[in-house]
């Protein structure tokens, strides 16, 4: 009867669980010592991949959906007519400790809604981590969300025993969030975020003169936004986002498309969600600026402060400014040839280094993997170049969504030949 109702419990909480999307693999090292159970090896996130190829996932749910707020967009608002449902602590900490046993999960995100108060729910999350890692020894992946309005010194124990904490700012503006949670400010979820910084920089610091002081969220913190609950623009989106870069050293940030859970006046209709493509267009920007050097405003800008949906946001930055292609890889900087669209991170660094022996061609370039159909609109020894020079943004663009098209309808017709069809 016990076990039937923690399973209930955990049908209805990890089902909660899933709207929280700032949740990830992070570059915590928690090595495995005195026999404990679990290695983070640097990984954290359901069902990611670590550096040696392992597939890995977290056990990923809420302490509780019960929620003295009572914010438009989410599912668990006090005003709700969900199921409710809360674990105890030592639930938690059995149900983590099983899951690896059974090699199911190899970590734990655990979020939670409000019981009473921040402090009240804050030192429950911190209790089960504390448990896992003294009691049981767990040296698996902890990714703990940090309440906003809890005490700094709750806030510091959860930094000793969880890998990464997040704090979610929610929504992107202050006037955003007024509208759909008004007893929430940005005020306070700021303020955790301040400390977070300043304790993981501190124990950096302190970790580089002795290296037996305690680890402190070693993968660091992120946030999420809900995006498309309310009306503001890319430029507004990847701003905030900045901010939380620059200001905060955050890990990451991370985008939720708003879905339609129940019906408010202050929030779109139901039935139009916020299109995936929207999503994976600011984390392909939130990639450029984070590993490519690009600034905000050379994505977006009061000119076009929307992201193009069909088309990534560095194909979009090229065909904007066309004056700074063609490029000869034999001889441009690696800032400007991570800027080629069809051309990855990893991908520019091996054509830096390939080019020490040799002067690169078009096959070379294939070799290394590249997407040369849309590379080569942008490299000076593509073949014409001549004609291709004369190539207007438009024309480029359409040639591109052709052989993307083309591609897609290849492989479709592929699949359906493997089946007799």
């Amino acid at each position: 009867m016990v076990h039937e109702r923690v399973m209930e419990k955990l049908a209805i909480l990890s089902d909660a669980a899933k709207y929280d999307v700032s949740c990830s693999s992070g570059q915590s090292n928690r090595k495995n010592k005195d026999k404990g159970l679990g290695n983070s090896s640097g990984s954290g996130i359901c069902h990611s991949y670590t550096e040696d190829g392992r597939c890995v996932a977290l056990l990923k749910i809420l302490l509780t959906n019960h929620c003295i707020f009572d914010c438009a967009y989410c599912v668990s608002r006090k005003s709700n007519d969900v199921k409710r449902a809360a674990f105890t602590v030592q639930e938690v900490v059995d149900l983590t400790i099983g899951f690896y046993r059974r090699n199911y999960t190899e970590g734990l995100f655990l979020s939670s809604g409000i019981f009473d108060n921040p402090d009240f729910t804050m030192e429950r999350l911190v209790r089960i981590a504390k448990k896992l890692r003294l009691e049981h020894n767990f040296n698996g992946y902890i990714h703990l969300k940090a309440i906003p309005g809890a005490s700094d010194e709750l806030l510091k124990e959860a930094g000793m025993y969880a890998d990464r904490l997040s704090v979610n700012v929610e929504m992107p503006t202050e006037q955003s969030l007024k509208l759909l949670a008004p007893e929430k400010n940005h005020g306070d979820v700021m303020k955790p975020m301040h400390y977070l910084k300043n304790e993981i920089a501190g124990h950096k610091e302190e970790r580089k003169s002795n290296f037996k002081a305690p680890l402190f969220a070693p993968a660091g913190q992120s946030t999420q936004m809900v995006i498309g609950a309310t009306k503001e623009s890319d430029l507004e989106i990847l701003g905030m986002a900045d901010y939380f870069y620059q200001q905060m050293n955050m890990r990451r940030v991370y985008y939720s498309g708003y879905v339609p859970i129940s019906y408010d006046n202050r929030l779109p209709s139901i039935g139009t969600p916020v299109p995936i493509i929207r999503e994976n267009r600011l984390y392909q920007a939130d990639w450029l600026i984070r590993y490519y050097g690009f600034n905000v405003n050379e994505i977006v800008g009061f000119d076009q402060p929307n992201l193009d949906l069909d088309i990534d946001p560095k194909l979009g930055w090229a065909l904007r400014n066309l004056n700074q292609f063609p490029v000869d890889v034999n001889t441009a900087d690696l800032e400007l040839i991570k800027r080629i669209p069809g051309i990855g991170f990893l991908s520019a660094q091996k054509i830096v280094a390939a080019r020490k022996f040799k002067k690169l061609t078009a096959p070379d370039l294939q070799k290394m993997g590249i997407a040369y159909s849309r590379a080569r609109y942008f490299l000076a020894f593509a073949s014409p170049f001549l004609l291709q020079k004369d190539y207007t943004a438009i024309q480029i663009k359409d040639h591109i969504l052709d052989a993307q098209k083309s591609k897609y309808q290849n492989n479709f017709s592929n699949q359906l030949s493997l089946f007799g069809a």
